[in-house]
């Protein structure tokens, strides 16, 4: 029998704060080197630690959108182990008692759409940052990022392949940046990725479980996941002893760091200077919290495609983000259909927003009255899309753009038969043979009309009129 994958996630999200987790300290990336500390987040002595009441509000809701159930009570404990960016030689997270558990979040992968549960969420801080090119054959420490909130939010190991893991992770970071609860710049290393792989025969246990650290790109995941499960079977296969080792994926591929530890590693106890965290006492409502969330990603894609009558294409690219997806229905809201809109959105707006840092340059409202132009047949598409590129860098109605163009379709009799006599006097063999019998030459006619309107013409009133002029 062959062996099946099974992968769980681990992945550290930095909370959208303006302050740290248990100081003052702002969070503000991209700052000089160790300027935003202080006595707390470098862990000098006497230093007392507080928590963010806002960073836990945006954990909880986190849970929320992910159905997990909240607890109450939990408790900031002390994770020990050393490394040179860690300056308390501890780390506040949580574990016994963490923020959440038993959740799960929906997930579009090959064979449809699947659950993945979510064993836990819990809240901790992030250690420094080690810089090993910066000073040669030195290794250069930045604490900026010592104490930056996370929320760790950890997968159960449904996983079957590298790919469902970019989907987890795809699906995951569109919900975070639903909620706003964090940027999820993974350039920035707001959001993280540790990856725990095994692999088994189909009904056993989980076998051994090797560990990858610290991905900061999807691609990543994919490529040293993979790389991880191909050296994991070909030692089972070669009948060579497997440990548990927490791997490096770097351009050279994979590097062993460590061994990997175990929960008594970490001596986890709770931290003497912290007190339980109580919502309620907190001030932190789980209710009006729950009252409060936005309309979860796949919630509202299933409405646009029950609502507005939308491909499931269509309506996971139309929803792919809150704002692609607001901006949409302000469209929508402004009088256009459904439909047309979403091609337009999806081939011009989202067109001309990456190429201008995720800006939208049209107002919803300016869209909206553009395609009210095209589809009462006052522009051509082609047309349209031309007063599409103008309205971006400017602040005129598409109409009066339009006429500024000279693209605005003429739908008038008199205007359209001036350039129908022209047409049949120029071919006159071509409508004599058509008033014999060959229809299909109407359509050389007609193009040679809309040639001789300069594109002006509105195509159907035009070929209209060609066509009571060849009856008469």
């Amino acid at each position: 029998m062959g062996r099946e994958t099974a992968i769980g996630l681990e992945v550290h999200v930095q909370l959208r704060t303006n302050s740290k987790m248990f100081c003052a300290c702002s969070t503000a990336f991209g700052e000089p080197p160790n300027t935003n500390v202080c006595p707390v987040c470098l862990g000098l002595p006497g230093a007392l630690p507080v928590p963010n009441r806002a960073a836990v509000r945006l954990g909880v809701r986190a849970a929320l959108a992910l159905g997990c159930s909240i607890n109450d009570v939990s408790v900031f404990e002390r994770k020990g182990y050393f490394y040179p960016d860690l300056p308390k030689g501890y780390q506040i997270s949580q574990y016994q008692r963490p923020l959440a558990t038993s959740g799960a979040l929906k997930v579009n992968t090959d064979v449809g759409s699947q659950r993945i549960g979510v064993g836990r969420l819990h809240l901790e801080e992030d250690a420094g940052k080690s810089l090993h090119d910066l000073v040669p054959e030195h290794t250069a420490i930045d604490f900026n990022r010592s104490g930056v909130p996370l929320a760790e939010i950890v997968s159960e190991p449904e996983l079957r392949s590298p790919e469902e893991a970019r989907a987890y992770l795809t699906s995951l970071k569109q919900l975070l940046s639903y909620l706003d609860v964090s940027d999820c710049n993974m350039e920035e290393g707001s959001l993280r990725v540790d990856a725990n792989l095994s692999v088994r025969r189909p009904g056993e246990k989980l076998g051994v479980k090797q560990e990858l650290k610290n991905l900061n790109s999807f691609g990543g995941v994919v490529k040293g996941l993979s790389l991880l499960r191909e050296s994991l079977l070909h030692s089972l296969e070669a009948g060579k002893s497997v440990t548990s080792q927490t791997f490096a994926f770097g351009e050279q591929g994979l590097r062993v760091m460590r061994d990997k530890e175990g929960s008594p590693d970490y001596r986890y106890f709770p931290d003497p200077d912290l007190p339980l965290l109580k919502l309620r006492e907190s001030g932190i409502d789980v209710e009006s919290e729950r009252a409060s969330l936005p309309e979860l990603p796949w919630d509202r894609r299933c409405r646009f495609e029950e609502s507005y009558d939308l491909t499931q294409y269509a309506a996971e690219v139309l929803t792919s983000s809150a704002k692609v997806a607001d901006y949409f229905e302000a469209v929508i809201g402004g009088g256009a259909d459904p439909k047309e809109a979403s091609h337009w959105v999806m081939e011009s707006v989202l067109a001309d927003a990456k190429k201008h840092h995720g800006e939208y340059r049209v107002h919803p409202a300016r869209l909206a009255e553009l395609l009210s132009l095209v589809s009462n047949g006052k522009l051509s598409k082609r047309a349209g899309k031309e007063v599409f590129a103008a309205l971006v860098v400017g602040d005129e109605a598409p109409a009066e753009v339009a006429d500024r163009l000279g693209v605005m379709q003429v739908s008038g009799g008199a205007e359209l038969h001036v350039w129908v006599d022209e047409i049949l006097e120029a071919f006159p063999d071509h409508a004599a043979r058509y008033r014999a019998g060959e229809t299909r030459l109407l359509d050389f006619l007609m193009g040679r009309a809309m040639d001789a309107s300069g594109g002006k013409a509105n195509p159907a009133r035009l070929r209209q009129a060609l066509e009571e002029r060849l009856v008469s």
